[in-house]
């Protein structure tokens, strides 16, 4: 049912957009092609982002990793030394081990979620910095219509990416006061 809805959402699309295609055949119309991922990817904005989530989860995340190696000890002396500790002494180690497993994974997930979160929330804001910049540019430079990606096909001679691009790496540049 889903390839169906899609394939009508397609076909729908696709009759929406022939009166714009034919009228840029016919030299009225400018349409541009924009790939979006391309733009998400390599835009200064968003590699910012990244570099600020990665500064902000790296003690979390050193944290995280000194309990999993703390755990791994604990379980590699638990294999070595098991058979050999009395039940008063083994008890205590695996009641270690299943707590800190416990936190292991518990930290884990809300590292995961927290940084999903965060990760939303600077994709947001990215994302509306690369939307405004592509319909500035497209206005400047005359365009009646701009597709993003994906598309089924789009020549080369359409594409204003990198355009656009530039365009986001000036604007960081000048947000950030370097030449």
């Amino acid at each position: 049912m889903k390839r169906g809805g899609l394939l009508g959402k397609r076909l729908v699309l696709l009759l929406a957009l022939a009166p714009l295609v034919a009228a840029a055949q016919s030299g009225g119309t400018r349409v541009g092609y924009v790939d979006m991922k391309r733009l998400l990817d390599n835009a200064p904005q968003v590699v910012a982002g990244r570099e600020r989530l990665q500064r902000e989860f790296a003690p979390r995340d050193a944290a995280l990793k000194a309990d999993e190696d703390r755990l791994a000890t604990l379980r590699q002396r638990q294999e070595r030394d098991g058979p050999l500790l009395s039940r008063e002494d083994a008890e205590p180690l695996r009641r270690e081990i299943d707590a800190l497993d416990r936190n292991v994974r518990r930290t884990r997930e809300q590292l995961r979620g927290d940084l999903k979160a965060r990760s939303d929330q600077e994709l947001d804001k990215s994302w509306q910095q690369i939307n405004n910049t592509v319909i500035e540019y497209a206005r400047e430079q005359g365009y009646d219509l701009v597709v993003p990606s994906p598309v089924v096909f789009a020549s080369p001679r359409i594409d204003i990416t990198e355009a656009v691009l530039d365009r986001l790496k000036r604007d960081y540049q000048s947000r950030q006061g370097k030449p």
